[in-house]
């Protein structure tokens, strides 16, 4: 049994994630079991949502990846090379720099150069261009400090495109899709060739998610597509429902 997030010699990060038997709880709540015996995989290329009841566990499956914390039992295989140069990163409150959009989204990739035309095809990705555009001083536009400048969503989209800017071979979004509206076909765009994991409540971003995986109480219930989770008529079918019925 590892206790740790466990580094294999590849030559470089492929986004291949697994889960294996991982029980988690907070250290200040130690008895609050928080993941029950966590089993998950996913594939290079695939994104996989993850959806479920507030304190399911779904963020905390992100920040054990992220090595925020270590599980207490089980193990999480990542094959890490670079690891943190491999991954983009969005998080449900992100923050900004105090410096302009263009400069906000460049700084998601340290290591070189990055070009506007980088810049603005990220923006486009992550459906903030049409915005900056529109602004005045457009992509010189200051940000304000923490992005005090943006609404929360505006904020969601420059981060998407900072976390985009470094082509990341898994992306990580943390109930950030509700930055890329209804559209499905944005977070596609945004998730295209690589590996992706969402967090999301707002489940009419994740229709086309390649997997869905249903938390209750630290553990999966339910797994499939979309559709094959509606078929179940179970929790996944229940929680559909009801943000269609609040719509």
């Amino acid at each position: 049994v590892s206790d740790s997030l466990e580094a294999h010699s590849t030559p470089e990060f492929e986004g291949n994630v697994r889960f294996d038997g991982v029980q988690f709880n907070y250290p200040t709540r130690p008895d609050q079991p928080i993941l029950r015996g966590l089993d998950l995989k996913v594939g290079k290329g695939e994104t996989l949502a993850l959806v479920g009841s507030s304190g399911c566990g779904k963020s905390t499956t992100v920040q054990l990846l992220e090595r925020f914390y270590d599980a207490n039992e089980g193990s999480v295989h990542l094959n890490i090379h670079w690891l943190r140069s491999q991954i983009g990163i969005v998080s449900q409150e992100p923050v900004l720099f105090d410096c302009s959009l263009a400069e906000n989204i460049a700084y998601g990739d340290n290591s070189r150069t990055v070009t506007m035309e980088e810049i603005i095809e990220a923006a486009m990705m992550a459906n903030i261009h049409e915005f900056i555009e529109k602004l005045p001083q457009k992509y010189s536009t200051q940000a304000g400090d923490k992005g005090a400048e943006l609404s929360g969503g505006q904020k969601q989209r420059i981060a998407i495109a900072r976390a985009i800017i470094r082509n990341p071979n898994l992306l990580l979004l943390d109930e950030a899709t509700s930055a890329l509206d209804t559209e499905s076909e944005k977070v596609n765009q945004a998730s295209k060739g690589r590996t992706c994991i969402v967090v999301a409540h707002r489940l009419s971003t994740i229709q086309n998610a390649d997997r869905i995986a249903v938390f209750k109480s630290g553990v999966i219930v339910e797994l499939g597509t979309h559709q094959q989770l509606l078929a179940l008529k179970g929790i996944y079918h229940t929680l559909v429902t009801k943000q269609l019925n609040r719509s």
